[in-house]
């Protein structure tokens, strides 16, 4: 089988985890504010899941540009107007 560089190896995990533990991690304290009513409605339009649209709220709010390998929430950003990062 050809290797195109991105399977897994059990270093893969370790090394990811190690690059985690810099990144500027928060918690958005707003995100209460616009659970039961934004997300919800994000999910419901886009039928997409609430925990996908959990995420595409967080974007949108902070015109943070959004990382995602599903179609489904791809397109749903794209929709919902968020700026999508190359994944591939």
């Amino acid at each position: 089988m050809a290797s195109n560089g991105s399977e897994s190896t059990p270093h893969t995990g370790i090394q990811q985890s190690r690059n985690s533990s810099v990144l500027p991690i928060e918690i958005d304290p707003d995100t209460i504010d616009y659970a039961w009513t934004t997300t919800l409605h994000l999910a419901d339009i886009h039928q997409i899941t609430v925990y996908d649209a959990s995420y595409l709220e967080l974007a949108l709010r902070r015109g943070l540009p959004l990382a995602t390998r599903d179609e489904q929430l791809a397109a749903a950003a794209i929709s919902a107007g968020a700026t999508l990062l190359p994944t591939r």
